[in-house]
């Protein structure tokens, strides 16, 4: 019997990058995370999973979550987590542990405004 029933639990939209460990594959992939509840998600980029293969991914702000893939459309899948997340804690802004990329932060020393030219 297939399941018409519609998903009764809430789903956040969102676009953020992970990274995933398949079973059974050495390394991590980088997947692009496009929807996301307390029960799971749905991941684009994943390459060669199956249903029902276990996985780990890594969300921002908390860190690596087990799961299984639920189901595989094309280059994406869903996963289901084995334990819930709080999916607010993924749209918090990145924790302090979290190490800013160079290019973003400011210059470590203070110049003169006569030192700038224009271009």
């Amino acid at each position: 019997m297939g399941d018409s029933r519609p998903r009764q639990i809430a789903r956040d939209s969102l676009f953020v990058m992970a990274e995933l460990r398949i079973d059974g594959m050495p390394g991590e992939l980088r997947v692009r995370v496009r929807n996301l509840s307390a029960g799971g998600l749905m991941a684009e980029g994943a390459p060669n999973v199956q249903r029902g293969q276990m996985v780990w991914i890594n969300v921002r702000n908390i860190g690596w979550v087990e799961g299984s893939i639920a189901w595989v459309q094309d280059s994406r899948c869903g996963i289901a987590f084995r334990e819930e997340i709080d999916p607010l804690v993924v749209r918090a802004p990145v924790t302090a542990g979290e190490s800013t990329p160079r290019f973003v932060k400011p210059p470590l020393g203070t110049f003169d405004q006569g030192q700038l030219r224009k271009i």
